[in-house]
């Protein structure tokens, strides 16, 4: 098996092109190359795609390389552009494509440009190999508000295009982890909106049916994709007033069956489970169908709803024993067009 690529994370990138805007500004030959210091320490050469002055500002962009990861923003130009200001110290700016944060829970306040803390540092510490002058530092990413429609950035109230983030500043061709942050920061930054009852669901279906059939706000409803092991365990600690799963049963079925992580790769069918409920709850045969949906779909409706309100409960029983009993739990489903089939527990709160 070949190994998979790294990259670097669109922070080391602007913490590049920042310095090279920087050596520009001071009167350096722009530069095509430039080294940095990552937040792990080491130091990296990279290639600087433009560099110019332009009166009394310079500007620099590096094209970023995501390596093999699954990054949206991979190939995206990064743009630094450095002016001097009165004093000492850098001042950081969201450029066109760069995103402004507007709720509070995230790692940056409301009102600053979604530079993280990690890029920022490495910024500070690039600009400052070339000037001890006070700078302001806009970040740019051309393209990176149709991008940030395809990033968690809209769920967690950054407006207008991207983060600029990077913990390490290196890319690891690992969608997982950084699903995990998203998730982490999207439940903080409810906690932080005053959400007390979250609404958790896999993914567009449930988002849409939860907001379809419950009286929501905008922060409530928080997709997990297939992370419901992270989730439910940072949810537990997060102590929430009460909690709601909502989906559909192919994949919160498995969560009665102890898979914690759904993907289909990591996880294997609930069929079996569902079938064995089936025969259990309405009696034999047990239904001969491929997929969880066909199940109940091929069932009339009452004994779709006995069927649908079983899987809830068992799916809520598990949910229970991984968070404990601290916190209320409720369990809907619904079909792939966001009907409801079916819960356990009371709902009542979010209606």
């Amino acid at each position: 098996m070949t190994a998979l690529r790294g990259g670097y994370t669109t922070g080391a990138c602007a913490a590049a092109a920042a310095k090279a805007a920087a050596m520009a500004l001071t009167g350096e030959p722009a530069p095509r190359a430039v080294e940095i210091t990552l937040l792990d320490g080491s130091r990296v050469v990279f290639p600087v795609a433009s560099c110019r002055r332009d009166g009394r500002a310079a500007e620099a962009a590096v094209l970023k390389d995501a390596g093999d990861d699954p990054d949206v923003t991979d190939g995206s130009r990064i743009v630094a552009r450095v002016e001097f200001l009165e004093g000492t110290g850098v001042r950081f700016g969201a450029g066109a494509g760069v995103g402004v944060v507007t709720k509070p829970g995230l790692s940056v306040g409301p009102g600053e440009p979604a530079i993280n803390p990690g890029p920022r540092r490495m910024i500070r510490a690039a600009v400052g190999e070339v000037t001890q002058r006070g700078v302001q530092v806009t970040v740019s990413i051309p393209g990176g508000e149709k991008l940030a429609g395809h990033t968690f950035n809209p769920r967690l109230g950054i407006v207008g295009g991207l983060s600029v983030l990077g913990t390490t500043g290196r890319v690891r061709p690992m969608s997982v982890p950084a699903l995990c942050d998203a998730l982490r920061c999207a439940l903080d930054v409810a906690k932080a909106c005053g959400v007390t009852a979250p609404v958790l669901v896999p993914g567009n279906i449930g988002e849409r049916a939860a907001r379809r059939h419950l009286r929501l706000q905008p922060e409530q409803v928080i997709q997990v994709a297939n992370q419901w092991g992270f989730m439910l365990d940072h949810a537990a600690r997060s102590a929430f007033d009460r909690l709601l799963v909502l989906g559909h049963p192919g994949k919160l079925a498995k969560l009665a069956d102890g898979q914690w992580d759904t993907h289909s790769s990591r996880s294997t069918s609930a069929v079996p489970l569902v079938a064995a409920l089936a025969e259990g709850v309405l009696g034999p045969p047990r239904p001969a169908f491929a997929t969880v949906e066909g199940i109940l779909s091929g069932l009339p409706g009452p004994a779709r709803v006995r069927l649908a309100e079983a899987l809830a409960a068992a799916v809520r029983r598990a949910i229970a024993l991984r968070v404990g009993a601290g916190t209320p739990l409720s369990v809907v489903l619904v079909n792939m067009q966001g009907d409801i089939l079916g819960g356990d527990g009371d709902w009542s709160p979010w209606r």
